[in-house]
């Protein structure tokens, strides 16, 4: 009896251990494994570098990026924001005068990913239905139904009338 793996980790051994062990090629194992070459061949690049816990999921997102806005400008931009509460405009242009050019949208995205924005709040409106009181026969409802087959060769009509106020 086959016990299923406990983690990807494990499933990922799993399909190379045969190639390590050479019991089969990498070019057969393709044949019956549903994963790609390309996969196989980086999972036992992972694995003979770093061991089991290379084949380990990891984020493969970005961790910087060239051009990202220095820690020490952001955090003066956060400092002035809290000091000062001045919009991302106003804070360019103390920022330009301390010698710091930064573009006034990258100091808004700054601001809003710190949740440092001002939250409006909308005034919800009510409305307000004034029921006035109707006398007897001052509003009827009037409903016309056909009735759907003919009575002897004639159509029939039923119509309802209902007093609003007394129903």
């Amino acid at each position: 009896m086959k016990t299923m793996p406990n983690s990807t980790q494990e499933e990922k051994y799993r399909w190379i251990k045969p190639i390590l062990d050479r019991n089969i090629t990498i070019k057969d194992m393709v044949k019956v494994c549903p994963f790609s070459e390309r996969a196989l061949k980086y999972w036992l690049a992972a694995y003979g570098k770093y061991g089991l816990e290379g084949l380990e999921n990891r984020s493969t997102c970005p961790k910087t990026h060239p051009r990202e806005t220095p820690i020490r400008i952001k955090e003066r931009i956060i400092g002035l924001r809290k000091e000062k509460n001045k919009c991302a405009l106003k804070l360019q242009w103390d920022l330009t005068e301390e010698g710091i050019n930064i573009h006034f949208q990258t100091i808004q995205k700054i601001i809003k990913k710190e949740g440092l924005t001002r939250k409006y709040r909308m005034r919800k409106i009510r409305y307000k239905y004034v029921k006035i009181p109707l006398k007897k026969g001052e509003l009827v409802e009037i409903d016309i139904k056909y009735v759907p087959d003919k009575i002897k060769g004639q159509r029939y009509y039923q119509f309802t009338a209902i007093d609003v106020a007394t129903r």
